[in-house]
């Protein structure tokens, strides 16, 4: 459902922190605009996480109205959004990270192979 409400975003941010989930569609987008100085009718997808990390809201512009999604956990007890704590904070991350993040992982592992790119400067023969 959320990845089909996504295909045609070319930006997401998530909120880091905890957001308080009685905001709905009018007060996240005061919160988008005001806050984060972001344009809440952009091509993008905003990400928001409750105070437990079980659930998690996306927030986005279709045309002609806003779409919010809610994902919850069934298992709170046992199961978490891996979500930043950094509570002032809105950050943009790829389309594979908030699909980590909703898999359970972070968005920031540990290892993971980077880009090399390679000249002809800096090949070895």
């Amino acid at each position: 459902m959320i990845n089909n409400m996504l295909k045609d975003i070319e930006q997401v941010y998530i909120a880091y922190g905890a957001t308080d989930f009685r905001q709905q569609t009018h007060s996240l987008c005061h919160m988008i605009k005001e806050k984060f100085e972001l344009d809440p009718f952009s091509k993008a997808a905003f990400i928001f996480c409750n105070r437990k990390r079980n659930s998690i809201r996306v927030l986005c512009y279709d045309k002609n109205g806003f779409v919010l999604a809610q994902k919850t956990l069934f298992d709170a007890q046992n199961m978490k959004f891996q979500w930043p704590k950094n509570s002032e904070e809105m950050c943009m991350i790829t389309k594979e990270q908030l699909q980590w993040l909703l898999s359970g992982l972070t968005i920031y592992p540990n290892k993971y192979f980077r880009d090399i790119h390679i000249t002809k400067e800096n090949i070895a023969i």
